[in-house]
């Protein structure tokens, strides 16, 4: 039995333990009883109230990083990748098409996927599969120590 915190085990016998299960309405009032002197008498609520946030909608210009003119769809998706939006989470192939798309560059969907399965057998970027499917970020270079 579990009263607040508090927990009472009733052990014996199959044959005791079905005997008292069965008095358990009347023994309720004696455990609560018991208990009654380890009860905290007071208790204190804490309500916290969370700011009311204004969310200012971002158009999907300003979402995304601007780039200079890349030559072609591996560069500019590198430099994507190298700016605080790519370096701050994964991207999914989508973002990056989005990414791209906002900086004027248009790439079909296909010859975007095989740049980036380039960049990432190079070594340049890193991928790997997730439930939003393969997210890509950028390699980071390995100090090399003398």
């Amino acid at each position: 039995m579990r009263i607040g915190d508090y927990e009472v085990e009733v052990k014996g016998a199959r044959s005791d333990v079905l005997e008292t299960v069965k008095e358990l309405s009347n023994l309720m009032a004696d455990v609560n009883k018991a208990f009654e002197n380890l009860k905290s008498k007071s208790a204190t609520v804490v309500t916290v109230k969370a700011p009311v946030a204004t969310v200012k909608a971002e158009s999907p210009v300003e979402k995304y990083p601007k780039i200079s003119k890349a030559g072609s769809c591996s560069e500019a998706v590198l430099k994507i990748l190298e700016s605080d939006w790519g370096k701050w989470r994964p991207r999914t192939l989508t973002e990056l098409k989005e990414a791209l798309a906002s900086n004027n560059l248009r790439y079909p969907g296909r010859t975007l996927a095989g740049d980036l399965l380039g960049l990432v057998r190079k070594g340049l970027v890193r991928r790997w599969k997730t439930d939003k499917g393969y997210v890509y970020i950028l390699a980071e270079k390995e100090a090399f120590v003398q």
